[in-house]
C-alpha cells in the first residue's frame, strides 16, 4: 500500500525533468550549429575578397567582372560576358553586388590619364576588394527558431599589388 502512495506523488516528475533538460540540450545544439554557420560565413567572405582581388589584379580591364567573381567564383562566370553561367548559385547566400566595392589605385589600373604610364617591369598599382563599406554590410541571418535576427558582418578587405608580367613596351 505504501508503494502505491509513493508512486502517485512522483508520477510525471521524470517527464517534466526530461522536458527541461531536452529543451536546454536542443538549445545548446542549435547554438553550436549557428555558431558554426557564422564561422563558415566569416571564412567564406574572407576567401571571396581574396578571390576578387586576385581576379582584379590579373584582369584590370574586367572591373565589372569582379563582383560576379566574388559572388559566384571564377569558374561559374562566362569569361566573355562576365555574367554568371546558367544555373550558377552564389557561393555565399545573400551576397549581392551591392555589398561589393572594387577600387583600383596607381599606374595604369585606375584608367586615370593623369597617373604616369608604366615602364617595363614596374608596379602597376593595387586593386582593393571590399565587402562592406562604402557599400552595404553583409547581413548574416540567424536561423534559430522563434529568434530571427540579422547581424551585420564587419568589413572584409583584401588589397593586392599588380606587377608588370614582363610585357615589353612597343617603343623599345
Amino acid at each position: 500500500m505504501r508503494g502505491k502512495v509513493f508512486k502517485k506523488t512522483e508520477s510525471g516528475s521524470t517527464m517534466a525533468e526530461f522536458a527541461i533538460v531536452a529543451g536546454l540540450f536542443f538549445m545548446l545544439i542549435i547554438g553550436i550549429i549557428e555558431f558554426a554557420r557564422f564561422l563558415y560565413t566569416h571564412n567564406a567572405l574572407t576567401d571571396a575578397t581574396r578571390r576578387g582581388a586576385r581576379y582584379a589584379v590579373l584582369h584590370p580591364q574586367g572591373a565589372a567582372c569582379v563582383p560576379n567573381v566574388v559572388i559566384y567564383g571564377e569558374s561559374n562566370i562566362d569569361p566573355d560576358s562576365c555574367a554568371p553561367k546558367t544555373g550558377a548559385q552564389p557561393l555565399i547566400n545573400g551576397l549581392t553586388p551591392d555589398n561589393i566595392n572594387v577600387v583600383y589605385q596607381g599606374a595604369d589600373l585606375d584608367n586615370d590619364p593623369s597617373t604616369p604610364p608604366t615602364s617595363y617591369g614596374m608596379n602597376l598599382g593595387t586593386a582593393t576588394v571590399t565587402i562592406g563599406p562604402p557599400a552595404q554590410y553583409y547581413q548574416f541571418t540567424l536561423s534559430v527558431p522563434f529568434f530571427r535576427k540579422q547581424l551585420s558582418m564587419p568589413a572584409y578587405t583584401t588589397t593586392l599589388t599588380s606587377e608588370s608580367a614582363g610585357t615589353q613596351p612597343a617603343d623599345l
